[in-house]
């Protein structure tokens, strides 16, 4: 069992490992309250990648590898994941302007 220090390194190693073998590759997360510790593990029975933490934000990166793993699950593993992953550059939206008060 190998611990990925980095997010970034877990996420991408993790995605490869899932499009070489879709079909044997298992993602699992564990959290023990008492210790406040979150590991995330990804395996094919011949490779195995984890991740701990103990930081509360991590819970929306986690949140973001579900939905990436969501969209290659029922995509296909050959999917596009740029969209699910927030890397490509988003345009900005004017805000829009309300009838409230001027201050």
């Amino acid at each position: 069992m190998v611990y990925v220090t980095s997010w970034d390194d877990f996420v991408e190693k993790s995605v490869q490992l899932f499009r070489a073998d879709p079909e044997s590759v298992r993602y699992t997360m564990k959290y023990r309250h008492c210790d406040g510790k979150l590991v995330l593990k990804v395996t094919d029975n011949r490779e195995c990648l984890k991740f701990k933490t103990d930081q509360a934000q991590d819970a929306k990166k986690m949140e973001k590898l579900n939905n990436i793993f969501f969209t290659l699950m029922s995509r296909g593993p050959e999917a596009d994941i740029s969209e699910v992953t927030g890397k490509e550059q988003m345009e900005v939206q004017p805000t829009k302007k309300g009838r409230g008060r001027k201050q």
